[in-house]
């Protein structure tokens, strides 16, 4: 049911934006625009209209309203989204992200598994902006969360940002902190630490899996490296004896000459 007081403050809001902008609208109008605007908060609303009132347009329209209201609503766009996704995918790194990505996240898991990075962002980014129109159709507000990696010390840098960017409360950030400090080390991150320490430990089926994928790209990585360092020694070994070479061509030449 409509809030009759929220309906009159809308009202007032749009005749006196509208006076604003030069033109008017008449009282029918202005109730069928409050009507569609009356589930969102008011200071949105007003927030909204004073971006209208700056747009440079020369009447004021439900749908101009609405497209503020949902730039301003919280939501990353959709590649600042696919940024997002990317280090929540990685295992390691702990992510402040919205509910909408964590639900567009599994569109795109096994595309980029398997090393089609651009597949798996055009399944994400049409999962994530189907979430997204059908949460501002539900006028649903923004749901930051802490998904907590496998490295504390990323996780605490991470939830400090998030909250410096008033994407999550003081609250929330210090419950999940405290978790982070009390949270105690399982065989899983034992074993991927153990990829650089060489410590031995019992993970998952599920971690087993990806530390052999790690392992064998790491591998895979040492092996290339190796191959560029060879072939820059070879290089570098004949381009030596090129001009090794040469000079001996030109002492050659000299003493042909009589110059030595």
């Amino acid at each position: 049911m409509l809030n009759p007081s929220h309906l009159e403050a809308i009202i007032d809001l749009l005749c006196a934006t509208a006076e604003a902008m030069g033109t008017t609208i008449s009282p029918n109008t202005a109730l069928i625009m409050a009507a569609d605007l009356s589930e969102h908060p008011l200071e949105r609303i007003e927030a909204a209209l004073t971006a209208c009132r700056r747009g440079g347009r020369a009447t004021l329209t439900t749908f101009d309203i609405l497209e503020h209201l949902k730039a301003a609503d919280g939501r990353p766009d959709k590649n600042e989204a696919w940024s997002i996704a990317l280090v929540a995918l990685d295992e390691f790194e702990t992510v402040v992200l919205t509910e909408e990505i964590l639900q567009a996240l599994p569109a795109a898991r096994p595309i980029l598994e398997l090393g089609d990075k651009v597949g798996a962002r055009m399944a994400f980014l049409s999962a994530y902006e189907r979430l997204v129109d059908e949460a501002r159709r539900q006028v649903r507000p923004v749901a930051w969360s802490v998904s907590v990696g496998y490295d504390p010390s990323r996780g605490v840098a991470a939830i400090e940002r998030a909250v410096q960017l008033k994407l999550i409360a003081p609250e929330v950030a210090s419950a999940q902190l405290a978790r982070l400090e009390h949270t105690p080390i399982t065989e899983d991150g034992r074993a991927i630490a153990g990829l650089i320490t060489g410590a031995t430990a019992s993970p998952s089926p599920q971690v087993r899996e990806r530390l052999h994928q790690l392992s064998v790209e790491l591998e895979a990585r040492r092996a290339l490296a190796l191959e560029e360092r060879q072939r820059r020694v070879e290089a570098e070994r004949r381009d030596l004896a090129e001009r090794i070479n040469r000079q001996f061509d030109l002492i050659a030449q000299a003493r042909k000459e009589g110059r030595l």
